[in-house]
């Protein structure tokens, strides 16, 4: 008989287990942590090496583990030898998602470098400025981001041109010219608290923050989605969740996951990337986002677990060749970076023959982890984003900071190992979002008598509308009931009377057509009325997303206020 949820975290983390938690100081502060942490990332590396299997599939591309690793050492040797990296050096990865990505990631934390992913949207601006904000010796870039990177560049930084076989330009070196026959991957020693990365945020207003994270977060969080993946082996055994071979309900075979979101990208770099380290996964990768291309790699690479933000499962279903292609061998079909609409998780439970809904609630900040929801449990409870294991500590504030009783709404705080250290160069806004151990997530939602987290929404974007607070994401998800819509967004605009009115971005299904009284109507049946949205705007095309899926209400905002 299946376990309940407490009943299965009890017997992951018991005392003796590879998830025993115990406590540890942490930056000084009391934690929970897992007792068998490694020492470093990596050890992951050195785990994978035993494997002789292939790794990564890119496009026509094969690659096997000692392929990736022989890769990586050449590159460590590299940044070592040739360009005079050090330990707590930074160096930042400038591509989009290749297998020299992850090989040059490999490398840097190796050698005890941090990693400063950038992302590849970025123009000349943004990216000369992360590259100066964090201070990196070395850039490694595919050749359309070293144009932009070259157009303005002041940094100092050395540039070094990935997948490059013409001319470069002066100054710029080429990562094979580099390369010696039989490199070895320098040894350095890292300790658990040294930094590891700096991943900026996405940015949606003024300046990214460079979130840094050490080795014990990264590994925490990676270990917290391993004993959530072991819990759902337990209460669910056919849930799709069983994504780490610590999982006792794992297949037998390894697991194929789809990378679909950037490397440079939280989710796509740590439970994705990373997590394939551990798990023994094949990570089947695409040039770009087409969900045709990816329905074709789900049937012929046999993929089990489709990870990406939840419009592109809204692409995989709504595809014309959804229906004739073999999508069997899915277990999971989810991911993170935005909420899953109810509609959206019980389209999933009933088009994919074996595939089952998942969803985390993670941020930059937590490394990825966060509340979990997948299977049966997210079926019944598809407006809840789940539960988190025990490593993890959930509380609600009101603005204040008081914590509030079970089932108060209020901002949602996440206490744990898997947490940032700082933003750096950011002293006050480190000293803002982290107080004593507790990030602050800035969302705002509650936790009810289960340990069900619910988020209702940023707090930034909450609709303050004639004294009525409006959670946008209620709204979102009353909308996508309507058969006719692809996409939605909803959003405050100024209002001299009320303060804020509400207002909504919605993209049609191809061939629908849908009026805006006529949304309105079908609204107002089924939340309140000063919840429906004023302001309606209606188009064929996708909204506007930043890189990790997140759709840029202040572009929309912009819009809508600017008529």
């Amino acid at each position: 008989m299946p376990m309940t949820y407490d009943e299965a975290c009890a017997a992951v983390c018991a005392p003796g287990t590879m998830f025993e938690i115990t406590e540890a100081e942490v930056r000084g502060i009391p934690t929970k942590v897992f007792a068998g942490t490694p020492p470093n990332v990596t050890a992951l590396f050195q785990l994978a090496a035993a494997r002789d299997t292939e790794f990564i599939i890119y496009e026509d591309e094969r690659w096997t583990m000692p392929q990736l690793l022989d890769l990586a050492a050449k590159i460590g040797h590299a940044l070592v030898n040739t360009w005079g990296v050090e330990k707590g050096d930074r160096v930042a990865l400038a591509m989009r998602n290749y297998p020299e990505w992850i090989a040059a990631y490999v490398a840097i934390v190796s050698v005890g470098a941090v990693a400063v992913p950038l992302n590849a949207w970025w123009l000349t601006d943004e990216l000369q400025f992360a590259i100066e904000d964090s201070g990196s010796a070395v850039v490694l870039a595919d050749l359309e981001r070293l144009a932009r990177i070259v157009e303005g560049d002041s940094t100092g930084a050395t540039l070094v041109a990935v997948r490059s076989n013409g001319e470069l330009p002066d100054g710029v070196a080429r990562l094979e010219d580099a390369f010696v026959d039989d490199a070895k991957m320098p040894t350095v020693e890292i300790d658990a608290d040294d930094n590891v990365s700096i991943l900026y945020t996405s940015g949606t207003t003024g300046h990214p923050k460079g979130a840094v994270s050490t080795h014990r977060a990264v590994l925490s969080a990676l270990l917290a989605f391993a004993a959530r993946a072991a819990v759902g082996g337990l209460t669910e055994p056919d849930s799709g969740n069983a994504a780490s071979t610590a999982d006792p309900g794992a297949p037998a075979s390894p697991p194929v996951f789809m990378l679909c979101v950037p490397l440079f990208h939280v989710t796509g770099l740590v439970p994705v990337m990373l997590g394939s380290f551990v798990s023994g996964a094949k990570l089947v990768m695409t040039h770009r986002w087409d969900p045709e291309r990816a329905l074709e790699l789900i049937e012929s690479e046999r993929v089990t677990h489709f990870v990406g933000v939840p419009t592109m499962s809204w692409d995989l279903l709504e595809s014309p060749s959804f229906t004739s292609r073999d999508t069997s061998s899915l277990k999971s079909v989810g991911g993170g970076g935005a909420p899953m609409p109810p509609e959206l998780v019980q389209r999933i439970e009933d088009n994919f023959p074996n595939g089952r809904p998942g969803l985390g609630y993670g941020m930059t900040e937590t490394n990825a982890y966060g509340p979990q929801n997948a299977g049966t449990m997210f079926v019944e409870n598809p407006t809840s984003t789940g539960k988190c294991v025990p490593i993890m500590t959930v509380r609600v504030t009101d603005a204040n900071g008081k914590e509030l009783a079970t089932g108060e709404t209020g901002e949602i705080w996440f206490k744990g190992p898997m947490l940032i250290s700082e933003y750096w160069n950011r002293p006050e806004a480190t000293a803002e979002t982290m107080q004593d151990g507790w990030l602050r997530s800035g969302d705002i939602g509650r936790v009810d008598d289960d340990g069900f987290v619910y988020v209702s929404d940023r707090a930034k974007d909450m609709v303050l509308r004639g004294g009525e607070n409006i959670y946008c994401i209620e709204v979102e998800a009353a909308i996508y009931e309507h058969p006719a819509v692809y996409e939605a967004a909803v959003y405050g605009v100024p209002d001299a009377r009320l303060g804020e009115e509400l207002a909504c971005h919605i993209m049609v299904k191809a061939g629908q057509a849908l009026e805006a009284s006529a949304l309105q109507e079908f609204l107002a049946e089924r939340i309140a009325k000063f919840k429906v949205p004023a302001i309606v705007t209606i188009v064929t095309d996708s909204l506007p997303r930043n890189a990790s899926g997140k759709i840029l209400k202040r572009d929309l905002r912009d819009q809508a206020s600017a008529r």
